[in-house]
């Protein structure tokens, strides 16, 4: 384990805030700038659709590897150490990622990406969560915001080495400076909440948290299925021009990048409660009505309302798991992400194969469905 610097006391929490923010951001671009070169990684190893499919799911694999152990290594040392030291070893990771050589190598690699990612996730959430109860009021969404506009600034880099051509080792060997740099600059500021007598570390999950987990589940379902099939139904289904296919899951990363700057100041007006069910309205309409019309303007009016109508949920749930009663932060972070991530693992298949019975629009119609679930889960919910 990488030890951290001393922190010194007091830290104010603008300068909390701050650091937890470059925690995010971090992160961000380390995932994006690996998301940015997978067309590159999959033409250098002269991978198909399918291989490739199929050695990505080892991404999820590794993060799902890593739940158990982020629950109760983060009930040892602390959210602070386990946020210093994964986000060391994720953006380290990343290098790997352009020195393998093989599919083989790649799918090794992937695994510790996604299982030190997740380990970062859990640990950056918790401290995003120490932070908002020291201002009294939403803020973790805006920290999510963060995540997405480095998803930005890291798909523009990607954008640049590649009509530079630079190899992708090369590319993130720069990224991992950065975020080295970031980290030593940043972790004196994070707070330590490492406690002497931390409890149990495996309790089985109260009703309240198993709600939320399943509101992050369908709203995942959601997200993933815009990350993994709006392009694709934008040239299958809308027949949008070769220039344009890529459009609708633009315009739903802005909207979700952007409205988690906003969601906030939504739910410190109106609630958690309400935030959700707007968000999940927001999310089943959208959906619709990319389906009953789809046409290049109208499915990219609806896929804005989803990126709306996903941006708040997962920061909203975090939050509020964050403050269970009855489960240390980063072990009720950790259950939630549970249930939820299994949303990220059951969509892209599902769709797929509902495709198959039927057809693109039919499966887009089921994962509005989700989207309603998501306002009739959070109205019974007692948050």
């Amino acid at each position: 384990m990488i030890d951290a610097p001393a922190v010194p006391l007091p830290v104010s929490k603008k300068a909390l805030r701050i650091a937890v923010g470059a925690m995010f951001f971090m992160a961000g671009l380390s995932f994006s700038s690996w998301a940015s070169r997978i067309a590159t990684v999959q033409q250098d190893m002269g991978l198909s659709d399918a291989a490739l499919g199929a050695v990505l799911f080892a991404l999820p694999v590794g993060l799902m590897c890593s739940l158990p152990f982020s629950g109760w290594i983060i009930t040892k040392i602390g959210s602070r150490k386990l946020l210093i030291s994964a986000l060391l070893v994720y953006s380290m990771a990343l290098v790997t990622l352009g020195l393998a050589q093989n599919p083989f190598q790649l799918i090794i690699c992937l695994i510790c990406f996604g299982f030190s990612s997740n380990a970062v996730n859990i640990s950056v959430n918790t401290q995003a969560v120490l932070t908002e109860e020291l201002y009294q009021r939403p803020i973790l969404a805006s920290f999510h915001g963060l995540w997405s506009l480095a998803g930005f600034t890291g798909a523009g880099v990607g954008t640049f080495m590649i009509a530079n051509h630079v190899a992708p080792y090369h590319h993130f060997i720069l990224m991992m400076v950065v975020i080295m740099i970031g980290v030593i600059i940043a972790a004196r500021y994070l707070k330590d909440d490492k406690v002497a007598n931390a409890g149990p570390v495996f309790v089985m999950p109260d009703s309240s948290l198993i709600k939320l987990g399943v509101i992050a589940f369908c709203s995942m379902i959601c997200e993933g299925a815009m990350f993994d099939w709006s392009v694709i139904y934008f040239k299958k289904v809308v027949l949008a021009p070769t220039a344009l296919v890529g459009v609708g899951f633009t315009a739903f990363m802005l909207t979700m990048a952007g409205g988690r700057f906003f969601a906030d100041k939504f739910a410190h007006r109106y609630g958690l409660k309400r935030t959700l069910q707007v968000s999940g309205t927001l999310t089943a309409t959208g959906l619709l009505f990319a389906v009953a019309f789809p046409h290049v303007y109208t499915a990219i009016a609806g896929f804005l309302l989803v990126g709306v109508g996903v941006s708040s949920v997962v920061p909203m749930v975090f939050s509020a798991a964050g403050k269970s009663k009855t489960m240390q932060p980063g072990v009720a972070l950790a259950a939630v992400s549970t249930i939820g991530f299994l949303g990220f693992l059951v969509g892209p298949p599902l769709i797929g194969f509902i495709a198959g019975l039927a057809t693109l629009r039919a499966s887009f119609i089921l994962i509005a469905c989700m989207g309603i679930s998501v306002v009739v889960v959070s109205t019974k919910a007692k948050i």
